[in-house]
């Protein structure tokens, strides 16, 4: 897949392509929430996505400058901008954290702590029909670890992709690079 198959939804101030990686430097203020906790709808994050119809899965690897509260990259599964859900690496007291805001009308937000290596970190969403898996590779033992099991709305095509936010500054960093969408790997959650 190339990068010219794919549109941005609020495009950052800079970005470069080059084959498969691509490298995004984030606008201001920049986010994809809604309301819960925080009071505020921001819906100006940076997604670079193409429509995709039926089950998928997707992958990509994220290596970010992550320095400031909620620097963020991942990638997301969106319907509208009530329904959506990101996952990947956000920067949140001190730590890069796997993330996983799951949004139906309203946000909610779910974080594991994980060692994100100097490579980078790959991530993975699948759709199983009503349901997204969301996983990350371990770098430690080379296999894929479970971190959500989410409900979607059913719908004939989503918008999938790469997303970068900086909600707290400007000109975090990230580097995209292997992204990809494809079938959906098996249904076994424990194999």
């Amino acid at each position: 897949m190339t990068t010219q198959d794919l549109t941005w939804l609020n495009p950052p101030p800079y970005y470069t392509t080059e084959g498969n990686v691509v490298r995004v430097r984030t606008g201001k203020e920049t986010d994809f929430w809604r309301e819960t906790f925080y009071g505020f709808w921001r819906d100006n994050g940076h997604f670079l996505h193409r429509p995709v119809e039926g089950d998928f899965t997707a992958e990509v690897t994220v290596k970010g400058d992550y320095k400031v509260l909620y620097d963020q990259a991942g990638l997301m599964v969106r319907l509208s901008e009530t329904h959506w859900i990101k996952a990947g690496i956000e920067y949140t007291d001190g730590l890069a954290y796997f993330s996983v805001v799951v949004t139906d009308d309203t946000s909610d937000w779910s974080l594991v702590a994980i060692h994100a290596g100097p490579n980078g970190v790959s991530i993975r969403l699948t759709r199983h029909g009503e349901a997204i898996r969301v996983q990350y590779l371990d770098a430690a033992d080379g296999h894929w670890k479970p971190v959500r099991l989410a409900y979607f709305p059913i719908s004939k095509t989503v918008d999938v992709g790469m997303i970068c936010c900086s909600p707290q500054r400007e000109g975090f960093e990230v580097t995209f690079s292997g992204f990809s969408i494809g079938p959906p790997i098996s249904r076994d959650l424990h194999g």
